[in-house]
């Protein structure tokens, strides 16, 4: 299982001003959960427990759906979506996920990177940029052991961001259709009690 944040990038000054004209009414909250909150309480509780129901995140197949049919599927939102989805192989014996839809495909931009919890075993924690993969670790050691970073916590994670395409290779046309698939990892991934 993955959660898979959709966004539809355009204009940011646009959207910006855009932001600034809507009044907020009073008791209004945005539902814009951190990397580490999507990982250990959405994706780990839909992983864990079976009968978990997240009022704001819908279960989609990314791969029946088009890009820009999304925003029709979601429960909420106006430029940003999220859902949860199960990983598609492209082949039954083999390991590649299957990102094809029937006018194009999602293409991965970068390497995996790693998500690590925000605070250490000592106190608050920092997030270190990296050229690579960026891990998320938790505080505490979850199943024993676990792996170290900079920041001392266990890896929880691991985040990568993709681009919709519409064709096929090499008629394709790039959009502006962004997706970041998260998935659990590391001994979090092989724990049940957190």
């Amino acid at each position: 299982m993955v959660l898979r944040v959709v966004q539809l990038k355009g204009d940011l000054e646009a959207l910006e001003m855009e932001k600034k004209q809507q009044p907020i009414t009073a008791g209004l909250r945005m539902f814009h959960p951190t990397d580490e909150e999507l990982i250990t309480f959405y994706i780990a509780s839909k992983v864990f427990n079976g009968t978990f129901c997240a009022v704001h995140i819908a279960e989609v197949d990314l791969n029946r759906c088009e890009s820009w049919e999304l925003p029709d599927v979601a429960k909420m939102g106006e430029r940003e979506w999220y859902f949860f989805s199960l990983r598609d192989r492209k082949y039954p014996t083999g390991l590649r996920t299957n990102r094809a839809t029937g006018a194009g495909y999602w293409k991965a931009t970068e390497k995996d990177r790693e998500v690590y919890s925000s605070t250490s075993v000592g106190g608050a924690g920092y997030w270190k940029a990296t050229e690579k993969d960026r891990e998320v670790y938790s505080s505490t050691s979850v199943g024993g052991g676990g792996g170290s970073s900079t920041n001392g916590g266990a890896l929880l994670g691991m985040k990568k961001t993709l681009v919709f395409y519409k064709g096929r290779a090499p008629r394709r046309e790039k959009t502006k259709w962004v997706m970041h698939e998260y998935r659990l990892d590391g001994d979090f991934a092989r724990t049940k009690s957190f």
